[in-house]
């Protein structure tokens, strides 16, 4: 009897337990959001999450990202429901920024909505955990990333300083951005190259100025990167972790920058 109740006890306390903020329950939205007036060539903001949830930062990253599209002209809308990736609704966007989106937030057919905007022309900012491996779909891996996450330091070594390099000085998303620069940040490795999928690296980390640790360095270490095989603009930048960031004078210039690109202005 006696143990029947410790065991009743112990099932309690983890039904009762905090669940991990970082880890939601998945959520399939099926009911499309009311779109508010006045949205067209707007900047759509995704921050949905089936995957691990970086809410340390998206509240604050969320908000710089609506005043960037709002210093640019443009209206925005920011949500969590997926299901605003739909024919009509995209259709008031010019770009969508996929903020730290993670694991499969969209069903088959959200994504072949999404897969319809790009080839005609639309524009995708995808940020950190856009790119990680809780994404699966080939499409997406294929036009959105180009390569595979693999991990990031831990402990003592999670968030550093690491040294980023502008490879393409003169494209302008990099436009303005002062070297040497040195930012904080969590530091995503990849399998491979993205290079060798036909992306065009923007940017790359110097491996000598910080801690990877031997399992995830990769010599050429590219952090931002744009596809050039698509109709529409695609951009993915795997900096992003930390909310600090997205204040940096130089990663704002290149937020600001690349959702400017992206809408092909």
């Amino acid at each position: 009897m006696m143990l029947k109740t410790l065991v009743m006890i112990a099932l309690v306390a983890v039904a009762q337990a905090p669940s991990d903020p970082h880890l939601p329950p998945k959520v399939v939205d099926t009911v499309a959001p009311t779109l508010p007036a006045g949205l067209k060539h707007g900047v759509l903001i995704v921050s949905k999450t089936n995957g691990w949830r970086h809410f340390e930062h998206i509240p604050h990253s969320n908000a710089i990202l609506a005043d960037i599209a709002k210093r640019l002209g443009r209206p925005s809308f920011t949500t969590e429901n997926a299901a605003v990736f739909n024919d009509d609704q995209l259709s008031h966007f010019s770009v969508i920024v996929l903020n730290s989106a993670s694991g499969e937030f969209m069903t088959p057919e959200q994504q072949a909505a999404l897969a319809r905007f790009v080839a005609r022309g639309g524009g995708v900012v995808a940020l950190h955990a856009a790119g990680d491996n809780s994404h699966t779909s080939p499409w997406y891996v294929d036009t959105i990333i180009g390569t595979t996450f693999t991990g990031h330091p831990n402990g003592a070594d999670h968030i550093q300083p690491a040294r980023v390099e502008i490879v393409q000085p003169r494209h302008p998303i990099m436009a303005g951005v002062k070297t040497p620069w040195t930012p904080r940040d969590e530091w995503y490795s990849f399998d491979r190259n993205p290079a060798a999928k036909g992306m065009t690296i923007l940017a790359q980390l110097d491996e000598t100025s910080y801690r990877p640790g031997d399992t995830l360095r990769m010599g050429t270490h590219p952090i931002m990167w744009i596809n050039p095989r698509t109709k529409g603009r695609v951009f993915y930048s795997a900096l992003g972790h930390e909310p600090e960031l997205y204040d940096d004078p130089d990663y704002h210039r290149i937020l600001t920058n690349a959702i400017r690109w992206a809408a092909g202005t």
